[in-house]
């Protein structure tokens, strides 16, 4: 009878600790998608920032994990650019 309450009480307690990291898991989706939305927006809902790869004002589309839809992983610039959006310090204009 001891391992039946022993085992219930290890399932609810896994069940809990399931619970809490899915909880923190959307609590951090939402951050960084608030830092997201911090961004300026052209009139058709694009991030309006500045890319480090070309020098040059773009708008672009950016998705949850923060990519510009323009980045390239070969890119150290387009590393530091995606970088910058989820830290919120990308420059903007």
């Amino acid at each position: 009878m001891a391992d039946d309450q022993f085992e219930r009480v290890l399932r609810q307690k896994l069940r809990e600790a399931g619970q809490q990291i899915g909880e923190a898991k959307r609590a951090y989706r939402r951050a960084k998608l608030a830092a997201q939305a911090d961004l300026p927006h052209d009139s058709e809902g694009r991030a309006r920032i500045v890319c480090r790869r070309h020098a040059e004002r773009r708008a672009v589309e950016v998705d949850p994990e923060g990519k510009p839809a323009c980045f390239d992983a070969q890119s150290q610039d387009c590393q530091g650019c995606a970088e910058d959006i989820r830290a919120g310090d990308i420059e903007t204009w």
